[in-house]
C-alpha cells in the first residue's frame, strides 16, 4: 500500500472538491470542509473581498456564486507544497473563472477521521485579456517605429508622462507605498496612471521623517510587488534606505509620477463618470479628466492636533510627531513628549540620545511587545528568512481570515508577554499603565481597529524603566504655559520642544479635506473589521463609483494593491463582472 504523503493527501481531497464545483454541488463541496470552516474570497467568485465562516455561511454563498463553470481548471500547484505543518496539510491551487485566472491556498484538517479544509482562499490573479505584462505577457520592447519620428523610449516615457494631449486613466494621491504598488499593478494591466506626490520627490514620506527612524517590520514582509529587497537588505530598514528604493522603483516600473503637485480642487460629473481635477504644479496649474481617483496618502489619515489651550503663548516650539525631523537641535533642552504609542516612544528616544532632557507624557495605557520576540510571533513562520517564497507566503497571509488572525493573536500575545516578563515588569516598576489590546488581541488589535496604539520596542522601555526618559502617566495636556504644559492633574512640566505624538484622524478625513462633504460622506471609515471579515474602506468599492481607498503597511499593500487594480482594470474594460 502506498505511503500517505502530504501531497497524495492533498490531491485525494482536491479531486473531490473539484468534482462538486465542476457540478456546482453546494451540498457535496461543504461536506469536504471542516464545520468551523473560512473561506476567502478575493474577487474570484463574489467579485468582492469577503470573509465566509462556517458551513452555513459558506453555503450560502455558493448557492449564489458557485454556478456550473465558475471555478475551472484546478490544478495543485507543487512548484511550493503541499506540507505538513504542525498537522495542517497546507497546499496552493490554480483556476480559472469567467473572467480571467486565480490562484488560492487551503488549510487541509482531519476530522471526524477524515480529511476536510479548515480555510479556504480563492482570489482572482489576472483578467482575461488584460494580463498584468509579466512574464510570458512581458513587453518585447521598443522597436522601430516611423511614427516615434525618431524618438527612443526615455522621450516617449517622458512626454507620455507629460499628459499635454491626453488625460491618465486614474490618478492617485500620494507616492507613498500604497501609491507606487497600486500604480504598477495597473500600469501592467494597461491602464494608464498618474501618481500625483506633494513632495519634491518620490519616498519623501518616508525620507523627511525623523532622522533615526528604523522599519520595525522585517524585511521579508515588506518586498516590493515585482521587486524584491536585494539579498544583502538589513533585516530593519532605515528610512532613506527605503525612501531612495522607492524612487528607484517608480523608475524601474516606469509610474508616472508628477512630485510637487498638489491637488487644489476636484468635481466629479456623475452623467460623464470623470473627475475635474485642478493640480498646483511647478510648471503651473494644469487641469486632468480621469475616470478613477484613488487616495493612498495612507490609512491613518490627518494628523490628530487636539486644541489645546495657550499653544499660542507658548514660547518654546511645538508640533505634531509627523513634522519631527532631526533630534540634534535639541541638544541639552528640555522636551516633552505627549503620547506614548510607536511615534511618542521613537521621538522621545531620538530626542535622549540627541542629548535632550525628555519626558514622555502616558495619557493611556499602550500595547509593548519587544522586536526581538513580538515580531516573530506576529508574523509567524511564513515571513522570515528561509520561508516560504513571497507568493505563497503571500496567499498563506491572505488565505488567513482577518477574524482568524485576531484569535491567533491572542495566544500570540499570551507567549510574547512571557518571553518579554522582565521588560514588562521593568516598566511596571515605574508605573508604566500597559494593556494587552482590544480583546487580549494586541498589536494586530489595534493595527486593524486604528493603525495604532501600540509599541514595539527597539530600546525606549528600557530607557523609561531606567528613568533616562522621564515618565508623566495617567494625566492628560490641559493646556500650554508660556514656560511648557500643564497636565489636567495640575502638574506642570516645562520644555523648549512639546511634540504631540497624538495619533491620526481617520483617513476619511483626509478625503473629506481633498474632495468635500459631498464625497466623504459617501464614504466608509477605514480600519476595523467590518461583519463581512474584511477591512472598512481599503482595496474595494467605497459607495462612489469613482474613488477609492489604498493604504497600509508594506505587506498589505503589495497583497492587495492587485486586487483594487484588477477592478478598475475590469470597470474600465466594461467586463461583465458578478
Amino acid at each position: 500500500m502506498a505511503t500517505e504523503t502530504p501531497e497524495t493527501t492533498f490531491a485525494t481531497w482536491l479531486d473531490r472538491f473539484t468534482a462538486a464545483l465542476r457540478d456546482a454541488d453546494v451540498a457535496g463541496t461543504t461536506a469536504l470542509l471542516a464545520r468551523d470552516c473560512w473561506w476567502r474570497d478575493l474577487l474570484a467568485l463574489t467579485w468582492d473581498l469577503g470573509t465566509y465562516q462556517g458551513q452555513d455561511r459558506v453555503a450560502e454563498m455558493l448557492e449564489k456564486h458557485a454556478q456550473p463553470g465558475a471555478l475551472t481548471h484546478i490544478t495543485m500547484t507543487t512548484e511550493f507544497g503541499p506540507r505538513d505543518a504542525d498537522g495542517v496539510i497546507e497546499g496552493f491551487i490554480t483556476f480559472e473563472t469567467p473572467l480571467g485566472f486565480g490562484r488560492g491556498a487551503i488549510r487541509l484538517v482531519r476530522e471526524d477521521d477524515q480529511w476536510v479544509a479548515w480555510t479556504i482562499l480563492t482570489e482572482l490573479d489576472d483578467l482575461r485579456g488584460h494580463e498584468r505584462a509579466i512574464g510570458q505577457h512581458r513587453s518585447r520592447g521598443p522597436r522601430h517605429n516611423p511614427a516615434d519620428h525618431g524618438r527612443n523610449w526615455r522621450e516617449q516615457r517622458e512626454e507620455h508622462g507629460r499628459y499635454a494631449s491626453h488625460d491618465p486613466d486614474v490618478v492617485v494621491i500620494g507616492a507613498g507605498q500604497g501609491g507606487l504598488t497600486v500604480a504598477a499593478n495597473l500600469g501592467l494591466m494597461g491602464v494608464d496612471t498618474l501618481i500625483l506626490e506633494k513632495s519634491e520627490r518620490v519616498g519623501d514620506g518616508w525620507r523627511k521623517r525623523y532622522h533615526s527612524l528604523v522599519l520595525h517590520d522585517p524585511v521579508w514582509a515588506d518586498h516590493l510587488p515585482y521587486m524584491r529587497y536585494p539579498e544583502s537588505w538589513p533585516v530593519y530598514c532605515p528610512k532613506d534606505k527605503i525612501a531612495d528604493w522607492f524612487e528607484s522603483y517608480a523608475a524601474a516600473m516606469e509610474l508616472n509620477v508628477w512630485t510637487s503637485a498638489e491637488l487644489t480642487s476636484s468635481q466629479f460629473d456623475e452623467a460623464t463618470g470623470r473627475w475635474t481635477l485642478r493640480v498646483n504644479t511647478p510648471e503651473g496649474e494644469r487641469e486632468l479628466h480621469p475616470r478613477d481617483v484613488i487616495l493612498a496618502t495612507g490609512a491613518a489619515g490627518e494628523p490628530n492636533i487636539p486644541a489645546v489651550p495657550g499653544r499660542d503663548g507658548f514660547a518654546g516650539t511645538s508640533y505634531h510627531s509627523s513634522r519631527h525631523p532631526d533630534a540634534r537641535q535639541w541638544a541639552g533642552k528640555k522636551a516633552v513628549v505627549v503620547g506614548a504609542c510607536n511615534s511618542g516612544h521613537d521621538i522621545a528616544q531620538d530626542l535622549y540620545e540627541a542629548g535632550a532632557d525628555v519626558t514622555l507624557v502616558q495619557r493611556s495605557s499602550t500595547h509593548i511587545i519587544s522586536q526581538e520576540h513580538g515580531i516573530p510571533a506576529i508574523f509567524g513562520s511564513n515571513f522570515v528568512e528561509g520561508g516560504p517564497p513571497t507568493a505563497y507566503a503571500d496567499l498563506l497571509a491572505a488565505g488567513t481570515p482577518w477574524p482568524l488572525v485576531l484569535e491567533f493573536a491572542k495566544d500570540g500575545v499570551k507567549e510574547t508577554a512571557k518571553k518579554d516578563a522582565d521588560l514588562l515588569a521593568a516598566l511596571d516598576a515605574v508605573g508604566f499603565k500597559r494593556n494587552d489590546g482590544p480583546d487580549g488581541t494586541g498589536l494586530m488589535g489595534y493595527a486593524l481597529a486604528y493603525g495604532g496604539g501600540y509599541y514595539i520596542d527597539v530600546g525606549a522601555s528600557g530607557l523609561i524603566a531606567d528613568g533616562k526618559i522621564k515618565l508623566a502617566q495617567g494625566s492628560g495636556l490641559a493646556e500650554f504655559t508660556p514656560e511648557g504644559i500643564r497636565l489636567e492633574d495640575g502638574r506642570a512640566l516645562d520644555a523648549d520642544l512639546v511634540v504631540l505624538a497624538t495619533g491620526y484622524q481617520n483617513m476619511r478625513e483626509t478625503a473629506r479635506r481633498l474632495f468635500g462633504d459631498e464625497v466623504a460622506d459617501r464614504l466608509p471609515l477605514v480600519l476595523g473589521i467590518g461583519e463581512d471579515g474584511e477591512i472598512g474602506g481599503l482595496y474595494r468599492r467605497t459607495g462612489h463609483p469613482a474613488f477609492w481607498y489604498m493604504g497600509g503597511p508594506l505587506a498589505w499593500v503589495r497583497i492587495y494593491s492587485k486586487h483594487l487594480a484588477l477592478q478598475i482594470t475590469a470597470k474600465h474594460a466594461g467586463l461583465p463582472t458578478p
